[in-house]
């Protein structure tokens, strides 16, 4: 499936709650709103969507929230996801901190791979940016799912911890609690650590992280030996280097500073069925309402496809963060989908 650009789509990232149990404060702090269940999307929806996206050319599927474990039946979607034709790879996001009791349900499910989000490795740091996440959970997590052969990346929002603690409600870091500290567990495990630039939607923009090209430039003073990996490491936008030395490698997502769209190749579902074609757009087509609104399995499953492809096609060139004043969407991270 292609949009107007000639652009390959063959990427769906699945919101199925707007739910979580953590609080971090660039994506869902108390005081954000949910909404009912009555408007989340079921599984049964969520598969006809599948289908329909798969009959399209949608290949890989990322399932994400919210926190998707804290809707029941997680792993099971899972497997459903697997079985439709045409899907090859199932993955999760997720913060970790349900992982360790679900792991055995998700590898038997089948799930291709689990990213795991995880900002810092200083205890204190981790509560206070999660409201309240123990951060000896996740870590925990990795290593089990590492243990049943469950492949494993940790995605780490790359927060400036120095200008957050300068401007108040951060204690000062040590050189461990930032990416010194994350990139230490590529060094001790197999994982790929992945940094990911902060994108200006709702509560992010509010937030100091770290431009990439300043990321990269720290890094390599660091690990001077430092050389981009080469193969292929998933379906998505990141840059990998690797350390000598290391066990895994090191990824840069750098949606502002590393400008990827002409290589754009996904789409998002949002937990109340709005089909996304760009974070920085309200641009998209609700499918939900087609779900509902017709009897007939067969002429939903129609204009579905029908609806997808014309959304596709009109996905936008490139995102503006760059510019947030051209930007048209207003609805939190959280609401979007991670």
């Amino acid at each position: 499936m292609q949009d107007q650009y000639g652009r390959e789509i063959n990427y769906l990232r699945i919101s199925i709650t707007d739910r979580c149990n953590l609080r971090c404060r660039y994506c869902m702090p108390e005081g954000i709103k949910t909404v009912s269940m009555a408007e989340i999307l079921t599984y049964e929806e969520i598969i006809m969507v599948v289908q329909c996206a798969a009959r399209l050319g949608i290949r890989h599927i990322k399932v994400t929230g919210g926190e998707p474990l804290v809707r029941k039946g997680c792993a099971g979607l899972i497997r459903r996801l697997k079985e439709v034709p045409g899907i090859e790879t199932v993955t999760l996001t997720t913060n970790g901190i349900l992982l360790a009791e679900h792991l055995e349900a998700l590898k038997e499910a089948g799930v291709d791979g689990i990213n795991i989000s995880m900002d810092t490795r200083d205890r204190e740091l981790f509560r206070m940016i999660t409201g309240g996440g123990e951060i000896k959970t996740v870590l925990q997590a990795v290593e089990k799912a590492l243990h049943i052969g469950v492949k494993v990346k940790i995605n780490a929002v790359s927060l400036d911890w120095e200008k957050m603690a300068e401007e108040g409600g951060f204690p000062k870091p040590d050189q461990s609690a930032g990416w010194i500290g994350m990139t230490k567990l590529a060094k001790e495990m197999p994982v790929d650590v992945r940094f990911i630039e902060m994108m200006p939607i709702g509560l992010g923009k509010s937030i100091q992280s770290m431009s990439h090209k300043e990321l990269l430039e720290q890094m390599k003073k660091r690990y001077p030996d430092m050389e981009e990996s080469p193969g292929v490491h998933g379906c998505g936008p990141a840059r990998y280097y690797h350390i000598p030395g290391f066990l895994g490698d090191i990824g840069f997502i750098s949606a502002i500073h590393g400008k990827f769209c002409q290589d754009c190749n996904r789409v998002r579902l949002t937990a109340q069925g709005y089909l996304k074609t760009c974070l920085c757009y309200e641009d998209g087509i609700d499918l939900k309402h087609i779900l509902r609104s017709l009897d007939e399995a067969a002429c939903r499953e129609e204009n579905i496809e029908e609806a997808i492809r014309n959304a596709v096609w009109e996905k936008a060139c490139a995102h503006c963060f760059e510019k947030p004043s051209d930007m048209t969407e207003e609805n939190p991270m959280s609401s979007i989908g991670g």
